[in-house]
């Protein structure tokens, strides 16, 4: 017999894999093809982190990992750095979790966008490093600048149209983890 609580995660985390792959179908259709067209926000790495804030345990760094790195091959990023940029992202975050627990929207808010603000500004400046044509800064600050006023829409529709709730302190062992 399965425990509900452990159902419940690898529901969820279904769930997440099939947004991905939702996400990624769209991304790579090719409804647009003029270019110097606006960048669109990043889906995933608001989704990741909106989830990551409300349940922790729905999101295992191994599952952010393999979801990042499989929109790096897709997306032809260069594959791993914005996989390790997300994770170490989400890590902070996830650490972060027992004080964003209580507190209210416009500081998680403020955290996550400053979070994806910093992802963003690492990789350009990694990519710039090794002199990677798709460099450009003003893109990156930009994207970054999307991704980050789109993510409490991303949090609304986690909380109401998927059910994602925030935990509350006591629903949490020291681990991270439902009781």
């Amino acid at each position: 017999m399965v425990d509900p609580t452990t159902l419940d995660r690898w529901l969820y985390r279904l769930i997440f894999l099939g947004l991905a792959v939702l996400t990624v179908f769209v991304m790579i259709l090719p409804l647009e093809t003029r270019p110097g067209r606006l960048p669109a926000p990043d889906w995933m790495l608001c989704l990741t982190l909106a989830w990551l804030q409300r349940r922790p345990d729905y999101l295992p760094p191994w599952l952010i990992a393999g979801v990042f790195l499989m929109l790096d091959m897709l997306l032809m990023r260069p594959p791993g750095l914005m996989t390790a940029l997300v994770l170490v992202g989400s890590e902070f975050l996830r650490a972060r979790q027992q004080v964003s627990v209580e507190t209210a929207f416009g500081p998680e808010w403020l955290l996550t966008g400053g979070t994806i603000f910093a992802i963003y500004l690492a990789d350009g400046l990694v990519l710039a490093l090794f002199s990677v044509p798709e460099a450009d800064f003003g893109r990156l600050i930009f994207l970054a600048l999307v991704t980050a006023l789109v993510y409490p829409l991303v949090a609304l529709a986690s909380r109401y149209a998927l059910g994602v709730c925030r935990v509350t302190p006591g629903d949490l062992d020291p681990r991270g983890l439902n009781r």
